[in-house]
């Protein structure tokens, strides 16, 4: 967890008031936000990952070949083998281009007149960014709407997610981008990477997961995930 952003969220909270209660109850709502935010990013994120993976068993093979060479099967994957999957990493950044947890960005106000691009847009408008439409435009991205992990270990290595390049922006860009963006990534990581190195994955009855996105403000899928799981570790590991 990265106390220091949350401390840097609250900060103007305790200069602007004397009241200490007050100050207190700003801050606990202030983190709890945080915690929303990350957990739906978290649990629709996974969601699709897994669904991807499964409909993509090499990738899920290369994931697995992966944590197996820089964590092995006698311990469980730590927050500080991180920086060592690689793979994973691209897997996640590429489920996050595919699937947005938030296909529509948070609504934002025109501040003044403006023009973009040929739209003419006056002051006062209420504005939604189409992130999904951005992660899928073919002038930035090669093939788009297939699944490709090892985009983010090549031509777009160097890419950031935390919105400083508008073609990527999953969590949104600027002062109102998703606040729980540290601990959302973090989570991500550790959870995705504990399943993939605890358990085989199998479909029920062989078929290809459906990928159809429902209707809302979060992209959730559109028919629940149905995994078989078989342990891949040691069973004193799953104590």
């Amino acid at each position: 967890m990265d106390f220091f952003h949350w401390w840097a969220l609250t900060d103007p909270i305790y200069i602007m008031s004397n009241n200490h209660s007050t100050t207190w109850a700003f801050l606990l709502i202030n983190l709890q936000s945080l915690i929303m935010a990350a957990s739906d990013t978290t649990s629709v994120t996974l969601t699709w990952a897994l669904s991807l993976l499964l409909n993509h068993p090499d990738a899920l093979n290369k994931a697995q070949i992966e944590l197996d060479t820089h964590v092995g099967r006698n311990r469980q994957v730590g927050e500080s083998d991180s920086k060592n999957l690689e793979y994973l990493q691209a897997i996640i950044k590429e489920t996050l281009r595919l699937y947005p947890a938030v296909p529509l960005s948070v609504p934002h106000e025109s501040m003044e007149d403006c023009t973009v691009g040929d739209y003419y847009i006056p002051a006062g408008r209420t504005l939604f960014v189409n992130v999904h439409k951005i992660h899928r435009d073919p002038r930035v991205w090669s093939n788009p709407d297939e699944f490709q992990p090892e985009r983010f270990l090549a031509a777009h290595r160097d890419l950031d997610l935390r919105g400083q390049n508008f073609e990527f922006i999953p969590f949104g860009s600027g002062r109102r981008m998703c606040p729980g963006i540290s601990f959302a990534l973090q989570v991500l990581q550790l959870i995705l990477a504990n399943f993939l190195q605890g358990f085989h994955f199998a479909i029920p009855l062989g078929e290809q997961v459906d990928m159809t996105e429902s209707i809302g403000l979060v992209n959730l899928k559109k028919t629940p995930l149905e995994v078989l799981l078989n342990p891949r570790l040691p069973s004193h590991l799953y104590a």
